[in-house]
């Protein structure tokens, strides 16, 4: 039987409908936003695999290329790896929906959202969001939701939900924003150097909208879902617990006082290896459980510490930053580097400059467009002390960059104004919390080492929450440790004027408005700080390129022009690119951008360009070159692939019985434009250029 449920959201019509199709699954919902579809599905496996001790939680978000009325592209033509904005909505669609699942919930479960049509306006990826909290909250999986998603946008002051691709484009803010009934639990997104209020405003309208389609989701279950499975707490023995507590406990409060992350990570696994081996028995799962009390204990001796003695685990206070050191034009050979170093976080950041040929296009659902500023994370397993094998970006690569990406791009300069292609790579050297953020910091010193121009330098910072009932405590620059045993990891980056990016994920039930602004402030103070040892290594960009960089000269002609500079079959452009040695990039629209190694190799390409374009002008005198001798004059080329007639009676003052007695083919004479018709042809003299006074000592060839 078919279920179905709607409601309008930004002034289209959202439908829930269950039944109808994929009934196979444990859950299934299709979600239809305009005219676009996506249908969720979630399906969890009925035993345990012996030995997880963890959520095998697995959420796939997937585009159909048939739904933009594609056909894929490459040698297959079906849909292949998954792309960036499949890999970065897959983690969307995960992070709110994580924190939900019931403690002791071990079974394989899977969530699958698939785009079955597109309309083009960008929503599907918080429809899915949507969609997929919908068919885990109709199945029978436990889950604490449900959980909705909307975009939010700013135009003109005015918030905007759902704005479609176009109004996007006039926004200075974009969220991503997902939560339950009660609480936000996922923020992504960025803004145009954004006050931290307006950030708070528009998590706080977009929470409203959320509000409403987590009713019609529940209004969805009431009519057809499923009883939830029973999840039992996993029993262990109070002996077994207290036995493990006095053994460990102390030893536990010492080794998380030690501020370096390896040893202290050392000393615990020598105190839980020590733990195991003095209480194990034959019981298979005793081990486990040992191992399960352990880090019960860690998770609340380190949140107690913070929260009653204000003592995080390398001895600094709640607010305090760990001691940062930058170094720039650290490789000699490269356009632009950077070492940013915060406390046991390192991040190496280079910058190469390309020509428009390094563009990367992107083919999406939405349609192709071009991306001239890309930034690349890499964190290899060395970073954190792990020796595995060396494998392709995964989701935390691409969502690290992606982020790091957005906190920048507000600040790059314009393709008009500096017209290059910019690749930022930040390679990961050492780890323990915030490795994207020091990507921000290290790649905004990349990129004014290598002179580019930008608007305003940009720091970021990680904020961590720890709370216990009315206990509460912020914490600026968190450890990889506070990151895993703590509430929030939110993520905010920006300039001295205002954000640029953030990302918050929440692991409890959600985060108050007053919570989140202390968070924004806090980091704020924290930003300023980090931005001040910044411009201690460099405050501004530097004002000249790396001489290794090429350099990029732009003109424009006009767009009749543009076949004279290509030439029959791309000969004339063949020619100036080989002479010169230089890359020419000539657009549709006439501009033209010209890179080479050296000026001096522009400059002359330039010129080539700029006599094959030139027009000629009535009045102006040029040296031309005698092309065809007639009985009525000679045909005369003023500039390359345009020629004038200079009739008989205009090739000397005196009475001239015959061309040729005057002039022969190829020979140079100085000519003056009479007249251009409205044909386009032109009339020359040769007399009147003879009597011009400048006519002697012309600037240049082919120039008045």
């Amino acid at each position: 039987m078919v279920h179905a449920v709607e409601i309008d959201v930004a002034g289209r019509r959202l439908r829930l409908e269950t039944g109808r199709v994929a009934k196979q699954a444990d859950g299934a919902v299709l979600a239809t936003y305009g005219d676009t579809v996506v249908l969720a599905t979630a399906v969890a496996s009925e035993t345990v695999r012996p030995g997880i001790d963890f959520l095998p939680l697995t959420v796939d978000y997937q585009e159909k290329a048939y739904a933009a009325g594609k056909i894929p592209g490459g040698y297959f033509k079906r849909e292949g790896r998954p792309s960036e904005k499949e890999v970065l909505t897959s983690r969307l669609i995960d992070r709110p929906m994580r924190p939900l699942f019931p403690e002791g919930y071990y079974f394989e479960t899977q969530v699958i959202a698939s785009v079955l049509s597109a309309d083009q306006t960008g929503s599907s990826d918080v429809v899915g969001i949507t969609a997929a909290s919908a068919a885990l909250t109709l199945s029978d999986i436990p889950f604490g939701g449900p959980v909705a998603g909307v975009r939010i946008g700013r135009v003109n002051g005015q918030f905007v939900v759902n704005p479609d691709l176009e109004t996007l484009e006039a926004n200075d803010l974009h969220l991503v924003v997902a939560g339950t009934g009660d609480a936000v639990m996922m923020v992504e997104g960025g803004g145009n150097e954004m006050p931290e209020s307006v950030m708070i405003d528009a998590i706080e309208v977009a929470h409203a909208e959320i509000k409403k389609i987590v009713a019609k989701i529940l209004e969805l279950q009431a009519m057809a879902g499923r009883t939830k499975r029973a999840v039992a707490a996993e029993k262990i023995d109070p002996d077994l617990t207290n036995a493990v507590r006095q053994l460990v406990a102390g030893p536990i409060r010492e080794a998380i006082l030690i501020p370096n992350k390896t040893a202290r990570q050392e000393r615990l696994t020598q105190i839980l290896e020590e733990a195991v081996e003095k209480l194990k028995t034959d019981d298979p799962d005793r081990s486990r459980h040992i191992k399960l009390v352990f880090h019960s204990l860690e998770y609340t001796e380190v949140r107690n510490m913070i929260l009653e003695r204000g003592v995080r685990a390398d001895g600094r206070g709640p607010t305090d930053i760990r001691t940062v050191t930058c170094e720039v034009g650290v490789l000699p050979r490269t356009h632009g580097s950077a070492l940013f170093t915060r406390g046991e976080t390192q991040s190496l950041a280079v910058v190469t400059l390309g020509t428009t040929e390094d563009e990367q296009r992107i083919d999406a659902l939405e349609g192709e467009y071009y991306r001239t500023f890309m930034l690349h994370y890499n964190f290899p397993p060395f970073s954190v002390g792990e020796a595995r094998p060396l494998r392709s970006p995964g989701r935390r690569e691409v969502g690290h960059g992606a982020l790091a990406e957005r906190a920048l791009r507000p600040v790059i300069p314009s393709k008009e104004s500096f017209p290059y292609t910019l690749r930022l790579v930040s390679d990961i050297l050492e780890s323990n919390g915030s490795s994207s953020m020091a990507t921000v910091c290290g790649g905004t010193l990349a990129l004014m080492d290598a002179g580019v121009p930008i608007k305003e330098p940009v720091a970021g910072i990680a904020m961590g929450l720890i709370k216990e009932g009315q206990r509460v405590m912020v914490l600026s620059d968190i450890l990889g440790l506070e990151d895993h045993l703590g509430d929030m990891d939110f993520k905010v980056t920006g300039t001295r004027h205002g954000v640029t990016a953030l990302q918050m994920d929440i692991k409890i039930a959600g985060i108050t408005p007053k919570l989140m602004r202390q968070a924004l402030e806090q980091a704020r103070e924290g930003r300023l700080y980090i931005l001040e040892r910044m411009a201690e290594a460099l405050p501004k960009a530097r004002p000249s390129l790396s001489p290794f960089a090429p350099r990029i000269f732009t003109l424009k002609i006009k767009q009749d022009k543009i076949r004279d500079v290509i030439g029959p079959g791309g000969k004339m452009i063949r020619s100036i690119i080989a002479e010169c040695g230089v890359k020419i990039n000539v657009e549709d629209t006439g501009d033209i951008s010209i890179a080479a190694v050296d000026e001096a190799s522009a400059k002359k390409a330039i010129e080539m360009i700029t006599r094959l374009t030139q027009e000629v002008e009535v009045g102006k005198i040029y040296l031309g070159t005698v092309r065809k001798i007639m009985d009525f004059g000679a045909f005369v080329e003023v500039l390359p692939g345009t020629d004038g007639l200079v009739h008989i009676s205009q090739l000397a003052h005196h009475r001239v019985k015959s061309v040729s007695d005057e002039v022969k083919e190829g020979d140079q004479i100085m000519v003056k434009v009479l007249e251009i018709d409205k044909q386009g042809k032109i009339r020359l003299s040769r007399k009147e250029a003879m009597a011009a006074p400048s006519a002697a000592a012309p600037k240049e060839p082919g120039t008045g």
